[in-house]
């Protein structure tokens, strides 16, 4: 296992992966480590700059999950929500066969190991209020703020 410590406009970032495989991508407090020359972590730090910049839309990483069969499926499903766009916990849940299944797929969506590759920040409350974030709240709100900055009227704040 290796991992690096990387900064962003959201504060630093935990990377770890296993051989080419990017495996977890965390918001830390941890301080930033001297960079790597490790070509996976280049090709991370690189897309999530223009990311960051607007200038990309969708990642193309290498990664490697972990989880339940169950994590994994509400994954993939929230993987395909395209940039700019949110949908309901109770979207993912009908889209994987599973109404009933809300709160689970948020509680899948909390444990999500790669926080932005895997959008789990574009999953909102039916009321539209932004509940949850592993990386905390109020960058839940910068992602979506900054991938609604082309769309006139589509603000999102925490309601204080």
């Amino acid at each position: 296992m290796k991992a690096e410590i990387i900064t962003s406009p959201l504060g630093n970032i935990r990377l770890e992966a296993e051989g080419d495989y990017l495996l977890s991508l965390q918001f830390t407090e941890q301080p930033i480590q001297e960079s790597s020359d490790d070509i996976l972590f280049l090709d991370v730090k690189s897309q999530l700059k223009a990311y960051f910049d607007g200038q990309l839309k969708i990642f193309d990483i290498p990664i490697g999950l972990s989880g339940t069969t169950f994590q994994k499926q509400v994954w993939m499903k929230v993987n395909q929500v395209p940039y700019g766009e949110t949908v309901f916990y109770e979207d993912i849940a009908r889209s994987i066969n599973n109404p009933d299944a809300v709160r689970a797929v948020g509680a899948a969506n909390g444990v999500n190991p790669l926080l932005v590759v895997i959008p789990c920040h574009r999953i909102i409350a039916r009321s539209g209020a932004l509940t949850g974030y592993a990386g905390g709240l109020w960058r839940k709100v910068k992602l979506l703020q900054l991938e609604a900055s082309d769309k006139p009227g589509r603000q999102f704040d925490l309601g204080f």
